[in-house]
Formats: structure tokens, sequence, C-alpha cells
């Protein structure tokens, strides 16, 4: 780890933390400890002190007593986040599609035209990149700095779960229909419409990680 900065240090080991952790490097029910961790990372204590109590505030570990005993992303904790981003994402594209503007509007043509692209040659890491851009973009054009404040965190949580479903071609093919039908809805600047579309999106979306969940874990 030698490439981090030292000026973001704690938050590059947060991100390295939380990425592996939610990815399954660290499974649930392992112990990390300091020591450990700095032997694996080559960073002295204070930023993985630190990336600890900010993961033990997001519930991703907790303290044991002999270490941070790893709790990673249950199957009721992604029930929760997906329920979560059905309602605060819906939100996220009426505001969205109410104060959308010229280049914002471009913005998420771009990521529609580029992900037909991609599918067509079945490039699944551009596609995975281009899924968070589209959803990212939805945040950001809210303008609703709370509605991205939740979402953000929560897009993350569920990064594994989603690459899991890209992976799945019938989910991939209808994930890309959905985001073309919600991008329809917007260019009509029909926000309620937009909104539900995405709901049930989300909603598709949560029950594809769910059966994905129960079979890979």
């Amino acid at each position: 780890m030698a490439d981090f900065k030292s000026v973001s240090l704690a938050d590059q080991v947060f991100e390295k933390l939380e990425n592996d952790i939610i990815a399954g490097v660290y499974p649930r029910g392992e112990i990390l400890t300091e020591l450990k961790l700095v032997e694996q990372l080559g960073v002295s204590r204070t930023p993985i002190r630190e990336a600890l109590r900010r993961l033990e505030h997001e519930r991703l570990i907790a303290d044991s007593g002999k270490g941070s005993v790893v709790l990673g992303i249950t199957e009721n904790d992604l029930m929760d986040i997906m329920d979560i981003r059905k309602s605060v994402e819906a939100l996220a594209t009426f505001y969205a599609c109410i104060n959308m503007t010229a280049e914002g509007m471009k913005e998420l043509r771009n990521i529609i035209e580029l992900q037909e692209f991609y599918y067509a040659k079945h490039d699944l890491e551009h596609l995975q990149q281009l899924d968070d851009r589209f959803h990212d973009a939805i945040c950001n054009l809210s303008g609703r700095t709370v509605i991205r404040d939740t979402l953000v965190p929560l897009h993350r949580k569920t990064r594994r779960y989603r690459k899991i479903a890209i992976e799945n071609a019938d989910r991939l093919e209808h994930s890309i229909k959905e985001h073309q039908e919600i991008f329809n809805a917007m260019v009509a600047k029909n926000p309620n419409l937009a909104a539900q579309l995405t709901s049930d999106h989300i909603e598709k979306a949560k029950e594809h990680m769910i059966t994905r969940f129960n079979y890979n874990g």
C-alpha cells in the first residue's frame, strides 16, 4: 500500500477495507486486528485505528474483545438497503427529472448509448462502471444533498451484488432496458413515471440480489 497519499491515508485505508469486506475478501466472522492490518497494508496503526472506528460506525465490523469481528452484509441488511434505495432513489429520479438541465440530459443519454455499445461487445467491466454512473448521475442531478448522502454509501454496500447481477445475462439485458425506460420518461418530462420506473427497477434488482445472495452468500 505504498501508493497511499499521507494526506488522506485514513480515508484510503477505510475505502480499501470497506471494499474488501463487502467483496468477501474478509468473510463474516473473521477477526481483524490492528497488527494484522498493519502487516497486510503496510501502514501505521493510526490510520488503521481510524478506519476501524469508521467501519464499526458503518456496522461492518464489531469489537469482539480480541479484535474486530467482520459482520459484513447479511441477507436482512441487503433487503433493508434495497428497500431504502427503492424509496429514496425513486425520489431522486423525481427531482432529477424536475431539475433536469441540458448538460444532465446529455450525460444520461451518453451513459445509455455507451451501455448499448458495451452490451453488444459483452464488456462486463465497462457495463458495471456504467451502471454505477447511471445511478450516481441521477443521484447528483436530483440536486438534493440529503438524498445523495443517503444513497452513496448504500450504492457502495451493494456493489458486490450489483456486479453479480450484471454477470447474469438475463438480468443484465432487463436492467439496461429498464435504464432506457427511466431515461425515456425523463426525456418526456414525466417525473412520476420516471420515479415509478426507478422503484420497479430497484425492486427487480433486489429480488435478483436476494436470490444470488442465498446462492453465493
